[in-house]
């Protein structure tokens, strides 16, 4: 990657609006970081041409608009009561194990689209039993149950894609 090359690039990110990016050839590796503070934001404004949309220093402005109004008007406690309403659903659930996916996959409740489901909620599951199938590669993996307990929620839609490591049911170990 030549010197013009590598300019292009640096102007490219700096009108993209990206904050960190990392470019590896064979032959160079280049990370590329900004840093936009509000002294640089402004500054950065006053030298944009007229012609150019402001668009793009609207981010950087639009937090703090954002923060004022939040803290002065009472518009601000609709925020906290969601934030209460999910506070007592964290603790709900701190007394339950998650069945965890053990891979990136598609997530399945029965084995086919004709069969009963493997677990509903309210079942009860002994460690060891099928409680779901997760598809890698064309492969049917059935995700077995790592505790014995009440199934008290399924936390993912069948057919949808899953994460490794992501829970999918809270089991109720008592």
């Amino acid at each position: 990657m030549k010197a013009p090359e590598i300019k292009d690039l640096i102007n490219f990110i700096a009108s993209s609006g990206l904050q960190e990016v990392d470019v590896e050839t064979a032959e160079i590796k280049l990370h590329i970081k900004r840093n936009i503070d509000q002294a640089a934001a402004s500054s950065f404004r006053s030298e944009i041409p007229t012609s150019m949309p402001v668009a793009a220093p609207a981010p950087v402005a639009a937090p703090v608009a954002t923060e004022a109004p939040a803290v002065e008007t009472p518009a601000a406690a609709p925020a906290p009561a969601p934030a209460a309403a999910e506070a007592p659903v964290a603790e709900d659930t701190s007394n339950y194990i998650e069945i965890k996916s053990p891979m990136i996959g598609t997530f399945y409740t029965s084995p086919n689209p004709d069969s009963p489901v493997f677990v509903e909620v309210g079942d009860t599951v002994k460690k060891g039993d099928t409680v779901c199938i997760v598809e890698a590669m064309k492969l049917f993996n059935e995700i077995e149950s790592e505790v014995s307990g009440k199934i008290v929620k399924i936390l993912v839609e069948n057919a949808s894609p899953v994460e490794y490591d992501q829970p999918l049911f809270l089991v109720d170990p008592a």
